[in-house]
């Protein structure tokens, strides 16, 4: 949904180095803007090319996080690619025209939760296009270095649509294989999704749940010397562009996307001002049966249960509500970590904590998927 999502907050790093013009209010109209495409209702997605970068829009990700079943249960992995353009206001049309100039920016993270060890191991990279970095303008095909994702345009006859991620790090590593067991989710009205009470606050955005996943992990032991080993599960992809970031009033958010027991999907999320108020929120039920099911802003509600403290920020920390009570319509669910500790810190583009973690969910739904929380440690200075 929005974070990954932390290309805002890396956004504001960027623009203190001169790079990207960013503010934490929608980007006035002007002689001298920068010329991101819009986000407008209306558009009709197409699949497989909307895989594919949109670089003409201010910013975009690639977000999968998963399950695993196999080596055991208690482990969730997570990558995301994120692209953002770099125009600053007084670059002239020649600049802006210039085949060579270094427009686009890419930069990535990688996670894989152990709860069995109560580990959190976490790489990321960074590079402009094309020093490094790069995507496709037709299909899903994107890279940082020796980390990419990409869809198999070759489907073998008779099976399903099939993506592919790698990351390699001395960190953690894995090689993976999403194949698509239904059709995609397209958010708010027909991947129009609304973000604010402004509705330029807004985005393209499509998820891709309950993928099924296959190939192998490698977790490092004391020598990092451990091989790869068989990996099982099941996954969530969400692809979203746009070119406007939050308004005045929100300083972070919670997203969850669940894989459901029976099949199903949800997505939902709130954004949050300075006291903790939703200023927005939303979700989004897909039944076992394909049946899409639409929550406005007024009938979706987050409610702490419990908190964690993070000891990485100094006195007072970083309180994450780990886990949370969500109604939306009829529904209530509750969320629950697979440990406490699932907070990262990026270093690359500067300093970013956010807690991002596998949970599971009961109560009027049952699955498993991953929670987001950011601007607990601290307002985003967007």
């Amino acid at each position: 949904m929005l974070s990954r999502r932390l290309l805002l907050a890396h956004a504001a790093q960027l623009a203190a180095m001169g790079s990207l013009p960013v503010c934490g209010r929608t980007q006035a109209a002007s002689a001298d803007a920068p010329d991101y495409a819009p986000v407008l209702p209306g558009r009709v997605l197409r699949f497989p090319a909307d895989h594919a970068a949109h670089p003409d829009f201010r910013t975009e990700w690639w977000y999968i996080t998963g399950a695993l079943d196999a080596p055991h249960e208690h482990i969730g992995f997570q990558f995301t690619l994120f692209r953002s353009r770099l125009i600053a206001p007084d670059w002239t049309p020649e600049q802006r025209a210039n085949p060579l100039a270094l427009q686009q920016l890419m930069f990535a993270h990688g996670a894989v939760s152990d709860a069995r060890r109560g580990k959190i191991l976490h790489a990321e990279r960074a590079a402009r296009v094309p020093l490094g970095a790069g995507f496709s303008r037709t299909d899903c095909d994107h890279f940082i270095g020796n980390w990419r994702i990409w869809r198999e345009d070759a489907q073998p006859a008779g099976q399903p649509e099939r993506f592919r991620i790698q990351v390699r790090d001395p960190q953690l590593a894995f090689d993976l294989t999403l194949a698509l067991t239904q059709p995609r989710m397209l958010q708010g009205q027909g991947g129009y999704s609304q973000k604010g009470p402004d509705p330029r606050l807004s985005s393209y955005y499509v998820s891709l749940p309950q993928l099924a996943v296959s190939g192998t992990i490698r977790l490092p032991d004391a020598t990092n010397s451990a091989p790869p080993i068989a990996a099982r599960g099941r996954a969530w992809f969400d692809q979203e562009w746009s070119s406007e970031v939050l308004g005045d009033t929100g300083v972070g958010w919670d997203w969850i996307g669940i894989n459901l027991d029976d099949g199903g999907a949800l997505m939902a999320f709130q954004i949050r001002d300075a006291a903790g108020r939703a200023v927005y929120a939303h979700a989004a039920l897909r039944d076992a049966a394909g049946r899409m099911t639409q929550y406005g802003a007024d009938e979706v509600r987050f409610e702490p249960l419990r908190y964690w403290v993070s000891p990485r920020h100094g006195q007072g920390g970083a309180r994450y509500p780990v886990a949370q009570r969500i109604r939306f319509g009829p529904h209530r669910i509750e969320t629950a970590p697979v440990m406490d500790d699932q907070e990262l810190i990026t270093q690359r583009l500067g300093r970013v904590a956010y807690w991002e973690g596998l949970s599971r969910v009961s109560g009027t739904l049952q699955g498993r998927g991953y929670l987001e929380m950011t601007g607990y440690a601290g307002r985003l200075n967007l």
